[in-house]
C-alpha cells in the first residue's frame, strides 16, 4: 500500500480536548479513527482513548498481515470498545459512563470500509466530487431524512454512542474500491459544524492533505469564534498498491518493505489491555445496571 496522512487536533474555545485520533496499519491493511468524547458526561477523553486503544488492539491481534474479514472485525471491535468503556466506568463506581462517537476508515485490498456511531464523519471525494458522507446518529438528521420539521431541534443531540446505558448503533459501509488521488477525511463535529460541506469537498479537491487539514482547521477554528468546539481532522490520500508506486514518494507512507508479522500504530495502548480482557454481554448488561442503581441511590440521597 502507498497512502499519505495528516493529521491535526486543536482545543479551541473549551478548557480540554476531549477529541482523540490515530491510525494503524500493517503490510495489506490500514485502520484510521477518530474519536469526540462527548460533553455533559465525564471523562469524555477517556472514553475517546478507550475507543481508539481497543480498536487498535484488535486490528494487531487480527491482522496478520490481512483481517479475514473486514465488516466482522469492525463490528466486533465497535462493540468491544463499547464494552471496554462500560468496563471503566463500572470499576470505578462512576455515577454516570463516559461516551463518545467514533468513525473508522479501513482500507484492505485497495478497498474502503468504514464504520460510524455519532456524529464524527467521514468524507470521501473523488477527482473533486464527493462520494459519499457519513449520515450523522442525530436526531436532527433523522428527522431531516423523514421530512419532518427541523426546526427546534439541537443538531447535538445524538441518540446513539459509545459508553452509553443502551446498545451502541452504528453503520458499517462499504467496499468501496479505490482509484489512484481518492482522498478520505475523518473529523469531528468541531469542523464540520463550522464549515460546510462543499467547502471541505472544495479544499481537499485542491489541495494535498497535508495543506488541507491546517487550512480547515483554521477555519473552522476561526468561523467558531470563542466558544469554539475542540477540532480535529485526520485526512488520508491513496495512492495504491505497490504496483502503482512511482519514482516520487516522498509525503507518502509505503508498507511493501514491512514483515508479514509487521504492525505500526500512533496509538499507544498502556492503560488496557482489550484483546485479552473482555467481557460477556452479561457482564456488559450488569454493569450497566450497576451504574444505573448508583445513579438512583445517589438521587436519592439528594431528595
Amino acid at each position: 500500500m502507498k497512502f499519505s496522512v495528516f493529521q491535526l487536533s486543536r482545543v479551541g474555545g473549551r478548557e480540554k480536548n476531549e477529541d482523540r485520533m490515530g491510525y494503524c496499519f500493517t503490510r495489506e491493511a490500514s485502520m484510521f479513527m477518530l474519536a469526540d468524547g462527548m460533553g455533559g458526561h465525564p471523562e469524555g477523553e477517556t472514553a475517546a482513548q478507550i475507543a481508539l486503544q481497543t480498536m487498535s488492539a484488535r486490528f494487531q491481534r487480527d491482522a496478520k498481515p490481512r483481517l479475514p474479514e473486514v465488516a466482522p472485525f469492525l463490528s466486533s471491535a465497535v462493540k468491544a470498545a463499547h464494552q471496554q468503556i462500560v468496563r471503566h466506568a463500572s470499576a470505578r463506581a462512576m455515577l454516570d459512563t463516559p461516551r463518545t462517537t467514533l468513525v473508522v476508515a479501513l482500507i484492505q485490498g485497495g478497498n474502503l470500509y468504514w464504520v460510524h456511531c455519532g456524529d464524527s464523519r467521514l468524507y470521501i471525494v473523488r477527482d473533486g466530487q464527493l462520494v459519499s458522507r457519513t449520515r450523522d446518529h442525530s436526531y436532527l438528521e433523522a428527522q431531516g431524512r423523514a421530512g419532518m420539521p427541523l426546526k427546534g431541534i439541537n443538531r447535538n443531540v445524538l441518540f446513539t454512542c459509545l459508553g452509553s446505558a443502551v446498545r451502541p448503533v452504528f453503520d458499517i459501509s462499504g467496499p468501496l474500491l479505490l482509484k489512484q488521488g481518492d482522498k478520505m477525511l475523518l473529523c469531528s463535529d468541531g469542523l464540520w459544524g463550522c464549515v460546510e460541506d462543499k467547502r471541505i469537498v472544495a479544499a481537499l479537491s485542491a489541495q494535498p492533505v497535508a495543506k488541507v487539514v491546517p487550512e480547515l482547521v483554521d477555519e473552522a477554528l476561526k468561523n467558531g469564534g470563542s466558544h469554539a468546539d475542540n477540532v480535529t481532522a485526520l485526512a488520508i490520500e491513496w495512492e495504491g498498491t505497490s504496483q502503482r508506486i512511482g519514482n516520487d514518494s516522498s509525503g507518502f507512507t509505503q508498507t511493501e518493505t514491512m514483515s508479514v508479522e509487521g504492525f505500526a500504530s500512533t496509538i499507544q495502548a498502556d492503560e488496557i489491555d482489550p484483546v485479552t480482557d473482555n467481557l460477556d454481554e452479561s457482564a456488559i448488561d450488569r454493569s450497566i445496571e450497576e451504574i444505573n442503581e448508583a445513579i438512583q441511590r445517589s438521587v436519592a440521597r439528594r431528595r
